[in-house]
């Protein structure tokens, strides 16, 4: 903020707090100087978020005290460092070989977003989707792991083959639905538990089939989906 600038920071002020009012001329100008010493570098207002004005309301509204040039100092300190945290440096146009241009580019966009001149760039999630190639492959085999994969994975997961045969031939999931019997939540296959005299619980192996009341509650949930559309 240049001393124009602080001097109407200082005017706003002190319409919504009369306490901060300075009357006389030299204590004005004494004021002026001080929070232009300690403001100099926090602008007014930028164009994404940062309103010094914003600060001296809300300070009005939330503390019984007058507020000082530290206050809005500290919140702009605050606001730079959460443009920085959320921003995340793309790559420059200048030609890497460049050292000079390069560096000169990237710090002067982390500049750019501290300051609020620019909104943070945030690239850390790839947004782009697949390759073109890959998004096509998936459109024709389906399935990220081509058949012939699948086919060979069968047999070290019995379960999951037995499940997505019987998808492909309309028969009920068993896995869809959770069991009545074992308890066994959906997804998860069923268990074999053995109840001992004492009513404990001797064994929780896993079963290579569902339990049968667990097939129908499937078959009957497949119908109702069936009738429903």
């Amino acid at each position: 903020m240049d001393r124009r600038e602080v001097a109407g920071l200082l005017a706003y002020m002190g319409r919504l707090d009369p306490r901060t009012m300075r009357t006389d001329t030299a204590e004005l100008r004494d004021q002026i100087a001080q929070w232009h010493e300690l403001l100099g570098d926090v602008p007014l207002a930028t164009g994404h978020g940062w309103d010094a004005r914003d600060i001296v309301r809300a300070h009005v509204l939330e503390s019984p005290y007058p507020i000082l040039p530290v206050d809005i100092a500290r919140k702009w300190t605050a606001y730079r460092r959460d443009r920085l945290d959320r921003h995340s440096d793309p790559t420059p146009a200048a030609d890497p070989d460049d050292v000079a241009s390069w560096r000169a580019e990237l710090l002067g966009t982390r500049h750019a977003v501290a300051h609020g001149q620019q909104p943070p760039v945030d690239q850390r999630a790839i947004t782009g989707g697949p390759h073109p190639d890959v998004e096509a492959r998936l459109r024709a085999i389906g399935s990220c792991i081509p058949p012939a994969v699948r086919t060979e994975l069968a047999r070290y997961r019995p379960a999951r083959a037995a499940r997505e045969a019987a998808v492909a031939e309309g028969r009920p999931d068993p896995l869809s639905v959770p069991c009545g019997w074992c308890r066994a939540p959906i997804g998860e296959p069923c268990r074999s538990r053995r109840t001992g005299p004492d009513g404990a619980t001797r064994g929780n192996a896993r079963r290579s089939t569902p339990h049968p009341s667990r097939v129908d509650r499937a078959a009957a949930q497949l119908t109702q989906q069936e009738n429903a559309a």
